[in-house]
């Protein structure tokens, strides 16, 4: 084919090279709160608020008290504790003073049997009051205060905060009263925060967990992330993968629940590949315009992969072919025109 000279003169070739195409999936995405950052906060006693040290919204630290709670059950179970350690005192001492009576044979070994039993009880008691406090939540270090005097007549339970992060729920006001496993505060760190996309099939196939992934918020900065889950299982009604990424997000850029846009690329071995510009459609045929001499022919290919602005060449082309990249479609033009003029 010869196009006319104000053809050519807008016509413009490059020669055929091998290229590693990228190819990009994109798949819409929801930011999602990391549950190894999330903590619900309850009680683990019956009482009434009595103080509260935090509000909605305000950032705490790990360990920070969040709530004083005042509870009856908690003063009769530290009586009963400091009850306890002292008649387990009593009871050690007497065992191993019958002990060394025994080893002088001043008294039966009934005695020191006697002695033993009386002291294994109540020790045991003691011990299952003190594991019911440490489960409450009150520390080694408090215990060692009570068992010390630093008793007060009525002892608050305090809640605290197991994590750091922000107070998202609170539940709790003066003066309400509370029950064991009720929900008083919610705190989260959205330092990390998790995103969710949904893959076709055959699209989930081509990637592997470790590999990176661009995470675009809507109007905000894009970032990358390493592909740390997919689902081994699609989802029954959509047919698709589910894949998750783990964000670092100290800037607070990304927010759970939006929405964004998930980008992952596949990079192959450099390969036979054209300009996107390059290909056309010609009677239903996919191809491209080889530049011969002062010529010009259509050559029908076989395409592969596409991405970053290139395709992957099969079939049709070779290597050191030169291809019209501008003015594609005043060549098509021509041909078209050539074809109705020749009747075919």
């Amino acid at each position: 084919m010869h196009p006319p000279q104000a053809v050519r003169d807008r016509l413009k070739t490059e020669p055929v090279a091998l290229r590693a195409v990228v190819e990009a999936v994109t798949a819409p995405g929801e930011v999602a709160l990391d549950l190894k950052q999330v903590a619900k906060i309850t009680s683990r006693i019956e009482g009434q608020v009595e103080r509260i040290h935090v509000q909605l919204g305000d950032r705490v630290r790990k360990g920070q008290p969040l709530a004083a709670i005042g509870s009856l059950q908690l003063d009769q179970l530290i009586e009963e504790y400091l009850v306890g350690k002292a008649q387990a005192d009593v009871a050690e001492n007497s065992f191993r003073r019958t002990e060394k009576l025994r080893a002088e044979d001043i008294v039966p070994e009934r005695k020191l049997i006697e002695e033993r039993g009386r002291y294994l009880e109540t020790k045991a008691r003691y011990q299952h009051i003190r594991e019911k406090l440490l489960n409450m939540g009150l520390s080694l270090s408090e215990l060692t205060e009570l068992e010390q005097g630093g008793h007060e007549e009525s002892h608050r339970y305090t809640l605290t905060a197991p994590i750091a992060g922000t107070v998202v729920t609170q539940n709790a006001v003066r003066g309400q009263g509370v029950a064991p496993g009720q929900e008083l505060f919610e705190v989260v760190d959205t330092s990390r925060v998790w995103v969710f996309a949904n893959l076709p099939i055959e699209q989930a196939r081509k990637f592997k967990e470790g590999e990176t992934g661009t995470i675009t918020p809507k109007g905000g900065e894009a970032v990358t992330a390493p592909l740390t889950y997919i689902a081994p299982i699609a989802d029954e009604t959509t047919r698709t993968i589910r894949v998750r990424f783990e964000v670092a997000n100290q800037r607070g850029q990304l927010k759970p629940r939006e929405y964004v846009d998930v980008t992952l690329t596949l990079s192959g071995s450099p390969t036979v590949a054209v300009q996107v510009s390059a290909v056309t459609t010609v009677d239903k045929v996919r191809g491209v315009f080889i530049e011969r001499a002062s010529a010009y022919a259509f050559v029908p290919i076989e395409v592969g992969r596409e991405g970053g602005g290139w395709v992957e060449v099969r079939k049709g082309v070779k290597e050191d072919d030169r291809v019209v990249t501008e003015g594609v479609f005043d060549l098509k033009n021509v041909l078209l025109k050539a074809h109705i003029g020749s009747g075919e």
